[in-house]
């Protein structure tokens, strides 16, 4: 059947009630949510759902692994704000999705995992395969779905989207028996509506906490933003620039809010946290007002709670109310979606001079308020911040890029500078080594014409590095740099600092990551110097396929700034020496 075919075919089942499988209706209810893409394995299981996929207009990504499944639903997620759909058959192959369920619960990324389980007469018999899946994520889902009959499937399926996609979004899980994909049952799209989405009891901003908020932020003399990955979430973009530009408010972002705050903006003042600039880090701590939009007070972003900006009130505005009071005491709490918030705070705030605050933190940042090509000299060492300095400036920061976990996912975001949002693709929360490569196939199946970016180390790389072969398959055009220094180098730079040099099971052997990409008919090349990067980089880019740079950097660099676990916010570990790449003017 053709595609017209197939779209005709699925469209009508939409719009007349019919009577098909449950295997046709999981895919009729995923065209009729406006799914085109998903990413999966089969097994016996699933099988029915496999066999009636041909019917309908869906693309399915054979993956190399169930993980690599779930983080390419994830990477489409993020990317296109739409909710990622993987795949994947009972028993180990629901198993092996778990890891990226988690790391898409951990941030908040909506997805929907629909698995395939043993028929409904030997549940709980240990057949099979059999496992108790839904019991498994009931921790890391927001909720998941047993469904044993096949006229129950298109509203749980229904009700799984909307829930993906409500309130904090994130990842739910619909288990479907073997017998109620093969049974029959009368489909009707429109009949399966769930009920409209009513948010938590909570969710209401009362008049009294926005004029208390609105007070805070006129009598406020050092406010700073923090913005956090729901400013994207929320599509809270243009209301926290407008707060920030009418009040002369300084911004410092989270990882995971990265884009959500354009860097060349003048009130930019860059990543704050453990591995966050120096400058911002001392800006919270001697701020008298913290506006927190979109974010949780993760421990990555604030050292010790004891002593975490301990001048500062704090007005926190987010959509969980779980969140509120749990790692951080809020003065002034705003429970809702962020945009719907400052949509009311907004008309509140009038021009604040801010002049004298933002000259106070210039000074903090010294002489390298920006990262620029100047402060990174060619020492004769290749620096994965040169590979990441030279991959911002040669594609003018108009790329997709999609980190791993560890060292150079710390240096991406010191100087990769991202002026917009969904530019960004990295694990936060639950920091899954493996996630890059396929969560990049999945944000390049979301973005087809964007340029997309995989930046990974030689460790994290190796996990997930059998998705090669489904970037051959699928045919699609992903770049890949990995920074190759030989270690686990995050874990290394902790053994370096905090147990004496003592590298045990951190020094990496790795294949020859040139002769891999070759071996899956992928063009490569190693780079050893800061004189090749551009070359190598333009020539990775201008080539049709994808292809795959193995970058040698310098073995034994750290990440600097960088805050000991338990320590305070401003009580960081600078670079020995102070070298151009983290001098800053003072330490105050």
């Amino acid at each position: 059947m053709g595609s017209e075919a197939k779209s005709q075919a699925s469209n009508a089942h939409l719009t007349t009630p019919t009577r098909l499988t449950g295997a046709e209706i999981l895919w009729a209810t995923l065209v009729g949510e406006g799914v085109t893409d998903v990413f999966g394995y089969p097994g016996g299981a699933i099988l029915p759902a496999y066999d009636a996929l041909r019917k309908f207009p869906i693309r399915h990504v054979l993956v190399r692994h169930e993980q690599g499944a779930a983080h390419m639903a994830d990477g489409y997620a993020r990317a296109s704000g739409k909710v990622g759909v993987a795949v994947a058959t009972s028993g180990p192959g629901a198993t092996n999705l778990v890891t990226g369920i988690a790391t898409a619960m951990l941030d908040s990324i909506p997805m929907v995992c629909i698995t395939g389980n043993v028929s409904s007469k030997v549940l709980g018999t240990d057949a099979f395969q059999e496992v108790d899946i839904t019991g498994v994520t009931l921790p890391v889902t927001k909720h998941n779905f047993l469904v044993s009959r096949a006229e129950d499937l298109a509203a749980a399926l229904r009700h799984a989207f909307q829930i993906a996609r409500s309130g904090r979004p994130g990842p739910v899980l619909v288990d479907i028996t073997k017998d109620a994909q093969q049974a029959t049952a009368i489909f009707d799209f429109e009949a399966a509506k769930p009920r409209p989405y009513r948010p938590h009891p909570m969710l209401s901003v009362k008049e009294s906490g926005l004029e208390q908020a609105a007070q805070l932020i006129r009598e406020a003399k050092r406010p700073v933003i923090l913005a956090g990955h729901g400013v994207i979430e929320s599509c809270a973009m243009e209301q926290v620039r407008t707060l920030a530009e009418r009040a002369e408010i300084p911004v410092g972002l989270t990882l995971l809010g990265l884009g959500g705050f354009p860097a060349s903006h003048p009130l930019n003042l860059g990543m704050m946290g453990m591995h966050g600039e120096a400058w911002v880090n001392h800006a919270i701590q001697e701020a008298d007002l913290l506006i927190a939009c979109g974010m949780r007070f993760d421990d990555r972003v604030t050292g010790s709670t004891s002593t975490y900006a301990l001048k500062a009130k704090k007005i926190h505005i987010e959509v969980d109310p779980a969140e509120i009071n749990k790692n951080i005491k809020a003065d002034v709490a705003l429970v809702g979606d962020l945009a719907e918030v400052l949509e009311q705070l907004l008309p509140r705030i009038s021009g604040r001079d801010g002049s004298a605050w933002l000259k106070t933190i210039a000074s903090m940042k010294g002489e390298v308020a920006v990262r620029d090509i100047k402060n990174l000299p060619d020492s004769g060492h290749l620096y994965a911040a040169h590979v990441m300095h030279d991959l911002w400036r040669i594609t003018g920061g108009d790329a997709i890029v999609v980190t791993d976990v560890g060292q150079h996912q710390m240096w991406e975001a010191q100087y990769f500078h991202h002026e917009k949002p969904r530019t960004l693709i990295t694990s936060g929360g639950l920091g899954t080594m493996g996630f890059a490569l396929p969560a990049a196939i999945g944000a390049k199946m979301a973005c087809r014409d964007k340029e997309v970016w995989v930046i990974a180390g030689d460790g994290g790389f190796q996990m997930t590095a059998a998705e090669l072969a489904t970037i051959v398959q699928e045919k699609i055009k992903i770049n890949i740099a990995i920074i190759n220094n030989g270690y686990l180098g995050m874990v290394r730079q902790w053994q370096e600092f905090f147990y004496e040099r003592n590298y045990e099971a951190t020094p990496l052997v790795s294949p020859d990551f040139v002769k891999l990409a070759d071996a899956h008919g992928i063009a490569a090349r190693a780079v050893h110097t800061r004189g090749e990067v551009e070359d190598a980089v333009n020539e990775a880019r201008s080539t049709p396929g994808p292809f795959l740079l193995n970058f040698m950097v310098e073995k034994e660099d750290s990440v600097y700034p960088m805050i000991p676990a338990g320590n305070a916010l401003h009580e960081m570990i600078r670079r020995p020496g102070r070298d151009p790449l983290e001098e800053r003017a003072d330490d105050r």
